[in-house]
């Protein structure tokens, strides 16, 4: 046998290479899966005079593909045994897109690219989590995961302030090329990951190390005959169903009531909210090593989102709406934890950890774009507090049927020995 143990599975932990590697990945891919978001529209818009029906073309095929593409992904990541190349790969294939759509934009250039941008991010959430998983093992996967949140959300930050300060002072030609930087930089980082410290049965969820493992992985179709992951996988979709269109919804108001205030008022949404998920992610990462399970960490998130669509519907004023939004932190930071080690302890033994990962991005993409569809027709005819309100009684109700129907995940034997392993240990 060959190469280290895996880590998490004997008590040794992985190399500080190899965790600065999962660090280092975790922040600088913060900005490269998410591609270009809404800074393409103002690109095209502002810069290329598009007209908003071809701007949604263009971003309606992103969005599609990505959803087609997360089960794939997932499956994808479960088989193939190259997860960094998987990863370095994927994010040149988003810088390639970046720059066809910034050197040739017509429209054909440009839906050909958000295609494959939407493809290319499909597959970097399950393979990072792979990696993860691969390399500390399932007793120390939530601090791992928690570590990987915190970096993913001050990556955010850092990239929000770079693109803002890029658009606004040099152009938005070079937000292109700061995800492009990003690409590149992450393809370097990953080399710093040790390959002999990924266990890639462990990665995929499987039960036994190496070459112990002889199973082949649970059937699709047996897959989704689980109660408890499709109780998981609806919670998924009632999360996004009451949280999507609320931050969107705001700042349709703002710029109703307050002209001019509303891109800033915004930005300063998202930035606050990224500060807020860095810590909460933290925090969930130490909740879990105090001995809170799964299930009470999530009912948390559900329980903050009927109070901010409350709130919504009362303030309508920018700093209200910025101080709301803080919630979005809390709510998002513990979902961005929580969901993945949730979907690991379901797929213990199943070897369809990473086709997990598929179907929860398919649900949290179901969900997102239910919540806008709904919000807009009820804003349309009843206007926003009716609709702040909907969403804040269809969190109540995801919030209801979590505590209903959704078993605790935690396993057993992490219970036991929590206290004895010091918190992101090996992390």
């Amino acid at each position: 046998m060959t190469g280290r143990e895996p880590a998490g599975e004997t008590g040794r932990t992985p190399s500080s290479r190899s965790r600065y590697g999962l660090d280092g990945l975790n922040f600088l891919m913060a900005d490269v899966r998410d591609g270009l978001g809404p800074y393409l529209s103002v690109y095209l818009r502002g810069d290329r005079h598009w007209t908003p029906g071809t701007i949604g073309v263009a971003m309606a095929a992103s969005s599609i593909a990505a959803a087609a593409s997360q089960i794939p992904a997932g499956l994808l990541v479960d088989s193939l045994r190259v997860k960094r190349a998987l990863v370095a790969g994927s994010g040149l294939l988003i810088a390639t897109a970046c720059l066809l759509i910034v050197r040739f934009p017509s429209l054909p250039v440009v839906v050909a690219a958000q295609i494959m941008l939407g493809s290319a991010s499909a597959v970097i959430p399950p393979a990072l989590a792979a990696l993860s998983l691969g390399i500390v093992g399932r007793r120390l996967l939530p601090g791992r995961i928690s570590r990987n949140e915190s970096f993913n959300h001050g990556g955010n930050f850092v990239a929000a302030g770079l693109a803002g300060g890029l658009g606004q002072y040099v152009g938005y030609d070079w937000i292109f090329y700061l995800v492009c930087l990003f690409a590149v930089a992450s393809a370097v980082v990953v080399r710093l990951i040790d390959p002999r410290e990924i266990d890639h049965e462990l990665a995929r969820g499987g039960e036994q190390p190496r070459e112990e493992a002889g199973d082949a992985p649970l059937p699709f179709r047996d897959l989704l005959r689980r109660r408890d992951l499709l109780v998981f996988l609806a919670s998924v979709v009632l999360f996004h169903f009451g949280n999507a269109a609320m931050l969107p919804l705001a700042g349709q108001m703002l710029a109703q009531r307050h002209p001019g205030t509303d891109a800033i008022s915004l930005s300063a949404c998202i930035i606050a909210a990224q500060l807020v998920m860095v810590g909460v992610a933290w925090a969930v990462g130490r909740a879990m090593h105090a001995g809170y399970g799964r299930k009470s960490i999530f009912l948390v998130a559900l329980a903050v989102l009927p109070v901010r669509g409350i709130l919504f519907s009362l303030i309508d004023f920018p700093v209200g709406v910025v101080a709301i939004q803080l919630l979005d932190g809390v709510a998002a930071g513990i979902f961005g934890v929580i969901a993945v080690i949730i979907a690991a302890d379901l797929m213990r033994g199943t070897g369809r950890f990473n086709l997990a990962q598929g179907l929860v991005a398919l649900c949290v993409g179901a969900g997102a774009g239910l919540s806008n569809l709904l919000a807009g027709f009820v804003v349309q005819d009843f206007g926003y507090s009716a609709g702040f309100l909907t969403l804040a009684a269809i969190a109540l109700g995801a919030l209801a049927f979590f505590l209903a129907l959704m078993p605790e995940t935690r396993p057993r034997e992490e219970a036991e020995t929590a206290s004895a392993t010091p918190a992101g240990a090996a992390a």
